[in-house]
């Protein structure tokens, strides 16, 4: 029964005990336990602000990203547009070289032709002036043999000159 209605000895140990367990656990535990908790609050309070900071500067980058993506699909496009340009001069160089090189070559073809169809006259005019001056020989061969004529032709040909 003693526990039930304790002496006033038990007590004043008790409460001495309980005081200096107080004492010794506020002068050597407390001030650790509460410098860890307090560090550890900080901690975790400097992580939340860490992830707050993180996750700012993810959606930084992630609108970062999305502009560089914007600004190299622009930088692609604006590429493919020159090199449309390009091939396309390119192309309306070489068709227009094309129609110079065709239009020459139908000149030169043109003057050969033309120089070759003059020679072929004049080939054929001195085929012509030598087949008459044969057939003129012959005929005046012929024409010569008899004296007669040779004297007629001689008189028609003095007649028909007239002195101006």
């Amino acid at each position: 029964m003693e526990l039930v209605s304790p002496g006033i000895g038990l007590i004043f140990w008790m409460t001495l005990a309980f005081g200096l367990l107080l004492f010794i656990l506020g002068k050597f535990v407390w001030p650790p336990v509460m410098r860890g908790l307090h560090d550890r609050e900080q901690a975790i309070e400097q992580a939340l602000h860490e992830a707050d900071k993180a996750r700012k500067e993810m959606q930084d980058l992630r609108f970062s990203n999305e502009q560089l993506l914007r600004e190299a699909k622009d930088e692609r496009d604006a590429l493919l547009r020159d090199a449309r340009k390009v091939r396309e001069t390119i192309i309306e160089g070489a068709r227009v070289k094309a129609n110079e090189e065709a239009n020459r070559i139908i000149e030169n073809a043109t003057e050969r032709i033309q120089f070759e169809k003059m020679a072929a006259i004049t080939d054929l005019k001195n085929q012509i002036a030598n087949l008459s001056i044969e057939i003129a020989e012959k005929v005046l061969g012929e024409e010569l043999s008899n004296p007669e004529k040779d004297k007629d032709i001689v008189r028609k040909s003095i007649g028909g000159i007239t002195l101006n």
